[in-house]
């Protein structure tokens, strides 16, 4: 009787220890497809090429377009390129010709280079909260395109934007007030829902318009407060586009291409 309850406890004993390792096992699938991820990032040949006068002189604004979308669905599908940073660093010490400048906002969630897969001296990157234009973020767009060479310019916000909802809701502190005054013109301008209750930031659909919509609007106000790429446009040496970042798929949608 008492070998049998040894040899009951050492099975007990052997089953919870086995049930213990195979909870601690990570999932085949997950271990399979983080491997075939490694793996084909080092398959990859490693980038050291940089920007030069001469690709930026090929370039033209849709091809720089086309180039955009290509490296999101690289970094929506994790084939971003393998590229040699130091060496990168190195090559653009003494300059830089990009193919394009971003406006973006300052959120820690869109990585603009990383968006659309682009390396070092790729694309010029302007931030501010809400994405909007002003004096020097028109200004840097001019120096990107008429002295730098630049042949886009993106003005691109990101669903959730935190600016924009609390523009939406009048929120106030400090420098912050002020800067969420110039998202204002975009809520307005979205006329549906009419309730007061229904326009705030806890209204997804309405978010989404005003954030919209704020792209919109700031690139029509570059094209009418910046003589200088208003007619760069018009010559056809660059485009301005919108674009929406969704950050809960990591795709771009080009708004007016």
């Amino acid at each position: 009787m008492k070998t049998n309850k040894i040899t009951l406890s050492l099975a007990v004993l052997i089953l919870g220890g086995t049930t213990m390792l195979f909870s601690c096992k990570e999932d085949p699938n997950t271990i399979e497809e983080s491997t075939t991820v490694q793996n084909s990032l080092e398959e990859q040949e490693v980038v050291t090429h940089v920007m030069t006068k001469e690709d930026q002189e090929k370039l033209t604004p849709q091809m720089v377009i086309d180039d955009l979308k290509a490296g999101n669905e690289r970094f929506i599908n994790q084939r971003a390129t393998n590229r040699d940073h130091s060496e990168q660093v190195r090559k653009t010490k003494t300059g830089q010709y990009p193919k394009a400048i971003i406006l973006s906002c300052v959120d820690s969630r869109v990585p603009v280079e990383d968006v659309f897969d682009q390396g070092i001296g790729d694309i010029f990157v302007g931030r501010v909260a809400g994405n909007f234009v002003n004096t020097d973020q028109l200004g840097s767009m001019e120096f990107a395109t008429k002295i730098a060479g630049a042949k886009l310019v993106v003005i691109m916000g990101h669903e959730n934007c935190g600016a924009v909802k609390g523009a939406i809701d009048k929120a106030e502190l400090g420098n912050l007030t002020s800067l969420l005054q110039k998202i204002q013109p975009a809520v307005a301008a979205v006329e549906e829902p009419t309730e007061a209750s229904q326009r705030t930031s806890k209204n997804a659909v309405f978010v989404d318009a005003v954030i919209e919509k704020n792209i919109l609007l700031n690139l029509e106000e570059t094209l009418v407060q910046s003589p200088v790429l208003a007619e760069m446009v018009e010559n056809g040496e660059i485009k301005i586009v919108g674009a929406n970042y969704d950050l809960s798929t990591g795709k771009v949608v080009f708004l007016n291409e």
